[in-house]
């Protein structure tokens, strides 16, 4: 059973830094991406970083240069850097773990982590 477990959100002032963590068990992170997802009020979800098993890793153009996503493969977590945030960054954000080769369209989610950038 793969289980995906968030952490690390809260409120923080535009401009600051936060790190949101996911601690996956359960998954073998091979072939498909590790991801992070937001969804803000009224906005449908949206990708915002994936990382490969070997490191290579994707960023929505909207925090392209402020976000850093890695993963801790001793630890089995999953980590999104987030810096000089903006107010647009406000969402809650889900960890994600795709599967279901070749095309991994299918994901696995966690709970979530609500992220509040204030002005």
């Amino acid at each position: 059973q793969v289980q995906l477990v968030e952490s690390g959100g809260g409120s923080v002032q535009a401009g600051g830094f936060l790190k949101l963590s996911c601690e996956h068990s359960g998954y073998d992170f091979n072939s498909c991406a590790l991801a992070w997802y937001r969804q803000a009020p009224g906005k449908e979800r949206e990708l915002v970083s994936a990382i490969l098993s070997d490191n290579t890793a994707t960023y929505a153009d909207s925090v392209k240069g402020r976000f850093t996503v890695s993963h801790d493969k001793a630890k089995n977590t999953l980590y999104l850097q987030m810096s000089s945030v903006k107010t647009e960054d406000t969402a809650v954000y889900y960890c994600a773990a795709h599967y279901g080769e070749p095309l991994c369209t299918y994901a696995y989610w966690g709970q979530g982590t609500q992220v509040t950038v204030s002005s």
